[in-house]
């Protein structure tokens, strides 16, 4: 499985806000909730909610200005994700205490937890270098950062009229 599996250009987004404008860490987790909603049925206020509780126990910025929101809804059926790239910074009380320029948020049917770990690890290794980092950090629309990831997963992009999906290289 593929992280793009659980993406879709629509879930992808880029903010260039700065100054007044910029987000906080807060207005980032409601956009990335918003996102994620896109693929689900459940209400984004109830995908808001789970990702602040887990945001309040422990802040999921790993460093190297990379988080990880995320989060588990028992009445959710499959994995979803939302990418969120601020090449201005987010303050997001991050282990290393820079700021924050790439989201990727993950929520997870609460009975699919090993699933979930294996998910989580996969963002962090797929974010792991720095050279694919500043790539997307320097795509201006969330479509492209949805580009760049495929590529660097192996797939392809393909616009038809149904919309972008990944299809595996062969």
């Amino acid at each position: 499985m593929h992280l793009t599996d659980l993406l879709s250009a629509d879930r992808t987004e880029v903010r260039n806000d700065a100054g007044e404008s910029a987000l906080d860490k807060q207005e980032a987790l409601t956009l990335l909730s918003e996102l994620l909603a896109r693929g689900t049925t459940i209400p984004k206020d109830v995908i808001e909610r789970v990702l602040k509780e887990r945001e309040a126990l422990q802040s999921t910025g790993i460093g190297e200005g990379v988080a990880i929101p995320h989060g588990a809804l028992a009445e959710l059926d499959k994995q979803v994700a939302a990418v969120l790239t601020v090449p201005a910074g987010i303050d997001f009380d991050a282990i290393d205490e820079g700021k924050v320029n790439i989201l990727f948020a993950v929520i997870t049917p609460k009975r699919a937890s090993g699933e979930h770990l294996k998910t989580l690890a996969r963002v962090s290794r797929l974010l792991r270098s720095k050279a694919f980092r500043e790539r997307l950090l320097s795509a201006t629309q969330g479509v492209d950062v949805f580009r760049l990831l495929l590529e660097e997963e192996g797939a392809t992009y393909s616009a038809d009229t149904s919309g972008p999906k990944p299809q595996v290289k062969g």
